[in-house]
């Protein structure tokens, strides 16, 4: 059983018994399903073993006592093997009153065979001897398994009830028990009445002090255990939220840039003005090709066109703007800039191309349509930053996101794949004096661009 929800503030030692709760979290309710795997499987686990060691128990105390007496014991063990199977059927992850009362069962049948009198016995041993087996480290076995179910609340309960019912043994066994008669005598002429090691060696005598010693140690590795339990939960919350933030920044952002945002505070609510690259792509003939086919084939189709240029992007150090219908926005020096954003963009726009190629060879083969897709490039001044109120979204705008906008419409008219301005082949020169990732595309001089005043020189590449 575990707690299915914890506060977030660090709690006292003293309040331990008192923590509020709190409304379940979206990465809560992940951990707590996975706690509930895990549970179930330990549960499974905890009764095999359990099974197997009664099975241990009880062949090795015939053995060493083959006296009729033994079957109390086996009977005992016996019922804690009924146990276990009803609290792996029982058990689940949050409160339940019933997998506490089978723990409570346990502890008390543990205790009665322990310390308590067996009606076969026939030797005359005083009963006080029975405290002195050190049988009570076994108590420790059931608080370590305790931990097992993820609950400090359980591991309380075990501290609590144990202690009690070790108490209560006690109690009524001295209460109630008959002293062998000569015993506490003869040790007292051996020994001397008064000396520490009659009150040791006493056949008769249940030594008080070690009792509430066996007791209050128990109790103290009990509670400390409990904070370790609760303490563990809420790190496994913590980290199934960063694991969120995580895998919410992958959705847009290259692994790289991820783990760079992940090790900073606040990189995003930055409001700056940066040159970056940015790329629109998009699907030439959409509303064509996804005419007459199935709703289902369409989002196929999207998926598989937005998967692959997706890692693309990635795979390049860009990062995911936004999807647009049948296309995408990606941009490449956000959030942070680097010394290749160009370069990296050219070239991620030729790996587009060569992507599609050999997905379209694989639609020839299955007698699907094939793909062509228009992209445009520009490298120029955005404002990077947050943008919104209560909902905030990290947005990158400009004249240099139309302008690559603008771009990739241009594609059509100039029957190319790719269309670069000239600021983002210069920029990509810079950064690379030697590469070729600029060959191949033709100029296109005062090309008119909707939205600009003044015409601008293009690069196309079929």
């Amino acid at each position: 059983m575990t707690d299915t929800a914890l506060t977030s503030t660090k709690p006292k030692l003293g309040s331990i018994f008192r923590m509020p709760e709190v409304e379940e979290t979206p990465e809560s309710q992940y951990v707590v399903a996975a706690l509930k795997n895990h549970k179930r499987e330990g549960l499974e686990l905890a009764v095999k073993a359990r099974w197997i060691a009664m099975s241990i128990f009880a062949v090795f105390i015939v053995l060493v006592h083959p006296d009729f007496e033994v079957v109390y014991h086996l009977c005992i063990m016996a019922l804690l093997c009924l146990n276990g199977w009803f609290m792996r059927r029982v058990g689940r992850v949050g409160r339940s009153k019933m997998e506490l009362f089978l723990i409570f069962v346990d502890l008390f049948l543990m205790t009665l065979g322990m310390v308590g009198p067996n009606p076969l016995s026939t030797d005359g041993m005083p009963l006080a001897m029975q405290y002195r087996f050190d049988n009570f480290i076994y108590f420790f076995v059931i608080l370590a398994a305790g931990t097992m179910a993820y609950s400090w609340r359980t591991v309380i309960a075990i501290g609590v009830w144990t202690t009690v019912m070790w108490m209560l043994g006690w109690t009524l066994s001295w209460w109630f028990a008959t002293p062998v008669p000569g015993l506490s005598e003869a040790a007292a002429a051996a020994f001397g009445a008064g000396s520490d090691l009659y009150q040791f060696l006493d056949p008769n005598s249940y030594m008080l002090q070690l009792r509430i010693q066996e007791v209050i140690v128990f109790f103290i590795v009990a509670v400390t255990l409990a904070i370790a339990t609760r303490r563990s939960n809420q790190l496994l919350l913590s980290n199934a939220g960063l694991e969120r933030e995580r895998a919410n920044l992958s959705r847009y952002f290259s692994p790289n840039v991820v783990e760079q945002l992940s090790q900073n505070d606040e990189p995003l609510k930055q409001v700056k003005i940066e040159n970056v690259a940015v790329l629109f792509i998009d699907i030439v003939g959409f509303t064509r090709l996804a005419a007459g086919q199935d709703p289902h084939q369409v989002i196929a189709l999207l998926r598989g066109f937005h998967g692959r240029m997706e890692r693309e992007v990635f795979r390049h150090g860009g990062t995911l703007d936004k999807y647009l219908g049948d296309g995408l926005m990606a941009t490449f020096g956000t959030p942070v800039a680097g010394e290749r954003d160009a370069s990296n963009a050219l070239d991620c726009a030729l790996a587009m191309q060569e992507v599609l190629a050999i997905w379209n060879r694989e639609r020839r083969r299955l007698g699907e349509p094939e793909v062509k897709a228009g992209i445009g490039i520009h490298y120029g001044e955005t404002l990077l930053g947050d943008i919104g109120a209560n909902r905030l979204e990290y947005a990158v705008i400009g004249t240099a996101v139309n302008v690559a906008a603008r771009l990739e419409e241009m594609t059509r008219g100039l029957q190319a794949g790719i269309v670069m301005s000239e600021a983002l082949r210069l920029q990509a020169l810079r950064e690379l004096p030697a590469s070729e990732l600029a060959q191949g595309f033709e100029c296109h001089p005062e090309q008119a661009v909707r939205g600009l005043d003044e015409p601008m020189k293009v690069w196309a590449k079929p």
